[in-house]
């Protein structure tokens, strides 16, 4: 079309735009024109460029939103596909952990199924005859105590005490025989047999919180250091807490005197937990396996021989560098290693708990990995002691070290759950 005026002549071109429905590119059904002026002179080409203008920029947004829901349902289907691997792994791991034991550490133990983890270990009846014995030789010793600090204690009222919680254990040895005799002779039933059960451990907790009592009188008469732990029962509520925590160490030095006839295994002597790391620094014996030394999930195997029911004195030392360990038992250099945990520091702001293994920062206690024995005298270092130091320590030398970060007083101790203190100089138990 060609319309002629006097001063310029103009040709009018019918330019095209299609804006199409997003959903379909090949959908023609709705179209707009748009009616533009070009001057004779210029190229249709080159007005069209020019002259589009919002109609251009329109489409570009067009291009560019199509592009980003594109972009867009991508992601979705990426995230759909994320959601479905974690919930099929999430599947996986419930099943496995109903069904099959799982590993609980980096090539550490598995974990048992089945077991009672809420209370007392279930005990078959040897193992509850085994258990009542250690706790009455345990109560004898602790008698024996007390008979000793009588003996500079003029005191009645303590004397009558004790000569009634001497009845009382040997009433205890008679049940414990006639439970032997018992058995022997007829398998009693399951009833009949935790009653007894029951009975028998009632009494033996009585006598014990009667015996602590008596022992609070030599408290005052005691120095800071000369006090043990003892954890009679296999249990997931008793235990002792350390009230300070551990700094940041790029080595250290753990020692203590331990004592256990506990099988199979003497269970956690002691755990240090942070956040975000339930095993940053553990030693325990589970079940059949020898000791170990846990640190940030890394296991090495220890060559301790302890389980006798006589003290020991143990200790381990560390350095992050190259992760070399040694273990000493009193006093002698049991075995050496390198490699665990290299180059990780042990980190601050833990919970440093004795008798029980965490799960959880300060909880999660498991009773089949309790400490089941007594403890004392357990110091932590922030460095690497030598074998000379070693050797003092262990032989109650009078130039035998204290802890620098962790020492042995019994106002840094606190008890839960049956544990108990009560008087012990390790000197007097080697000689």
């Amino acid at each position: 079309m060609r319309t002629m005026t006097s001063g310029v002549s103009w040709k009018l071109f019918l330019l095209t735009f299609f804006l199409l429905d997003l959903g379909s590119s090949q959908d023609f059904g709705q179209a707009r024109f748009i009616c533009t002026s070009v001057p004779a002179n210029m190229d249709m080409c080159a007005a069209t460029m020019q002259n589009s203008g919002p109609a251009e920029d329109l489409k570009t947004t067009v291009l560019q939103l199509r592009e980003t829901v594109l972009q867009q349902k991508e992601t979705i289907m990426n995230q759909k596909e994320t959601i479905r691997e974690l919930t099929a792994k999430l599947s996986r791991c419930e099943s496995q952990s109903i069904t099959d034991p799982g590993e609980t550490r980096t090539g550490s133990r598995r974990k048992e199924t089945g077991k009672n983890t809420m209370g007392d270990v279930s005990r078959t009846p040897a193992d509850t005859l085994n258990q009542l014995s250690q706790t009455l030789q345990s109560l004898k010793q602790r008698l024996e105590n007390l008979e000793q600090f009588t003996r500079n204690n003029n005191s009645a009222q303590a004397n009558n005490l004790k000569d009634l919680l001497q009845n009382k254990i040997e009433d205890l040895e008679k049940q414990v025989l006639s439970r032997v005799n018992s058995m022997e002779e007829s398998k009693p039933g399951q009833k009949n047999e935790t009653e007894q059960r029951v009975k028998v451990e009632s009494t033996l907790t009585s006598l014990h919180h009667r015996i602590s009592d008596l022992e609070k009188g030599q408290k005052e008469n005691r120095p800071a250091d000369k006090f043990q732990l003892t954890f009679l029962l296999r249990t997931n509520y008793m235990y002792a807490k350390v009230k300070k925590s551990l700094p940041e160490m790029y080595s250290f030095t753990v020692c203590m005197w331990i004592k256990s006839s506990a099988s199979p295994g003497l269970g956690t002597p002691f755990s240090y937990a942070v956040p975000g790391q339930a095993n940053e620094l553990v030693l325990i014996e589970w079940g059949d396996n020898p000791m170990e030394i846990i640190i940030n999930d890394k296991v090495a195997k220890l060559p301790f021989v302890i389980k006798d029911g006589k003290w020991h004195h143990i200790c381990i030392t560390w350095t992050t560098r190259d992760g070399v360990w040694e273990a000493f038992q009193d006093g002698v250099l049991r075995g050496n290693g390198e490699n665990l945990a290299p180059y990780h520091p042990i980190k601050p702001q833990g919970v440093l708990v004795l008798g029980q293994e965490q799960d959880t920062l300060g909880g999660g206690f498991d009773a089949t990995q309790a400490f089941v024995g007594e403890l004392a005298n357990f110091n932590i270092w922030d460095r690497k002691l030598s074998s000379g130091e070693i050797y003092n320590l262990a032989t109650c030398n009078s130039k035998a070290l204290v802890g620098n970060v962790i020492s042995w007083a019994e106002s840094n101790v606190d008890v839960y759950g049956g544990a108990t203190k009560w008087t012990f100089e390790a000197c007097r138990q080697i000689n």
